[in-house]
C-alpha cells in the first residue's frame, strides 16, 4: 500500500470557456468536479497504474462532503479526518481557444491544535501498512509549519520511504528530516536555495538533507539528482492542455517505480511521460492512456555525467 497525504485537500473544480477575456462575463461550455488536493491527486494516479493507494488528510464541511462522496467509488481507499472547518476549492479556468489554464486556489480551513493531534494517532497506525508514503502540497492554517518534518521523521523510524513535494518554509524545514525523495519545481528550487541554475539548486536541495531530489522543469522536463548520478528527461513535442495534476502524476509515477525499485533513467522517462500525458487529459487527477504509452517509447533519459554523491 501507498499513502498520500494531503493536509489542504481540495474540490477541484475546472471551467471551460471558448476564450478567457480580462473583465469580461464568459459564458462556460463545461464544468467538472473531481476530488483535489496534490496526494489525492497523487493517489488516483497511483490506483489507475495498478497499487493499492489510501489518503488521509482533512476534510470537513459542505465542500469536504462533495470531495469524500466524489472519492468514494473511486479506487483510493479515504482515511480523511473530519473537521469542523470547510474544505477549500480550487478553480481551473481553461481557455479552449488557446489551451492556457488560468488557476485560483482557496487558503484552505482552519486547523484545531485537537484535529492536528487526531490526525497524528491515525498517521502512525497507516505508516506501518505503508510500502511508501507522500507528503504533499500547503499547510491549511493551523498546522505547524514543521508539521512535514515531523512526518518525515515519524516515516523513517518506521522505516518507510518518504517523498515529499511542498515548497516555501516547509519544504526547507522538512529538507532538514532528510526526506528520502523531494519534488519541487524549478520556481520552488529557486526560492529554496537563491540560485536559478537547476543543477547547482538541486545539488544544494541534496546537501542539505533530501537523499535524492527530482526537480520539474516544465517544457524543459525533469532533471534527477541521486545518489547513483544526475539525469534529464525531456518531452519529445511541446504540448498544451490542463497543467493542473501534471505534477502530482509525476509524484504518482515516482512513487510507483520506488517501490518496484526501478532504475533512475527509468523511473524519470515515466515520469515525465505520465505527467505529460496529464497535461493532455481534460482535468486533474487522469491522465491520457494512450499518449502514456505513446511517450513511454519515446522519453529518453540523458546521463549530465555528474559525479555520484553519497
Amino acid at each position: 500500500m501507498i499513502l498520500t497525504v494531503t493536509l489542504n485537500t481540495a474540490l477541484d473544480i475546472t471551467y471551460r470557456v471558448p476564450a478567457l477575456v480580462p473583465h469580461a462575463s464568459h459564458r462556460v461550455d463545461e464544468v467538472t468536479e473531481r476530488p483535489g488536493g496534490k496526494g489525492v491527486n497523487v493517489a488516483r494516479v497511483l490506483a489507475a497504474l495498478g497499487h493499492e493507494s489510501v489518503v488521509t488528510g482533512f476534510a470537513g464541511g459542505r465542500t469536504g462532503a462533495v470531495l469524500r462522496e466524489l472519492l468514494a467509488p473511486l479506487a483510493p481507499v479515504d482515511a480523511l479526518i473530519p473537521i469542523a472547518g470547510t474544505t477549500r476549492r480550487t478553480i481551473a479556468v481553461v481557455d479552449t481557444a488557446t489551451g492556457d489554464t488560468t488557476q485560483l486556489n482557496e487558503p484552505g480551513p482552519h486547523i484545531t491544535a485537537t484535529e492536528w493531534d487526531t490526525f497524528l494517532a491515525a498517521y502512525e497506525p497507516l505508516l506501518r501498512e505503508a510500502d511508501a508514503v507522500a507528503l504533499c502540497g500547503s499547510l491549511p492554517p493551523g498546522v505547524p509549519v514543521g508539521a512535514y518534518a515531523d512526518l518525515i521523521r515519524r516515516a523513517r523510524a518506521a522505516g518507510v520511504p518518504v517523498l515529499l513535494d511542498t515548497s516555501g518554509e516547509p519544504l526547507r524545514r522538512g529538507l532538514a528530516a532528510r526526506p528520502d525523495l523531494v519534488k519541487p519545481n524549478a520556481d520552488e528550487l529557486a526560492r529554496l536555495t537563491g540560485t536559478r541554475e537547476p543543477l547547482r539548486a538541486a545539488r544544494e536541495a541534496r546537501r542539505r538533507g533530501a537523499h535524492t531530489v527530482v526537480a520539474s522543469l516544465g517544457a524543459q522536463g525533469m532533471l534527477a539528482v541521486t545518489p547513483d548520478g544526475t539525469w534529464q528527461a525531456t518531452p519529445p513535442t511541446p504540448v498544451q492542455g490542463n497543467p493542473t495534476g501534471a505534477g502530482d502524476s509525476a509524484v504518482a509515477s515516482l512513487l510507483s517505480s520506488l517501490v518496484r525499485s526501478l532504475p533512475w533513467p527509468d523511473r524519470l522517462t515515466r515520469a515525465v511521460a505520465l505527467s505529460t500525458a496529464t497535461v493532455m487529459a481534460p482535468a486533474a487527477g487522469e491522465y491520457d492512456a494512450g499518449a502514456y504509452g505513446e511517450l513511454l517509447d519515446r522519453v529518453r533519459a540523458t546521463p549530465l555525467h555528474d559525479t555520484p554523491a553519497g
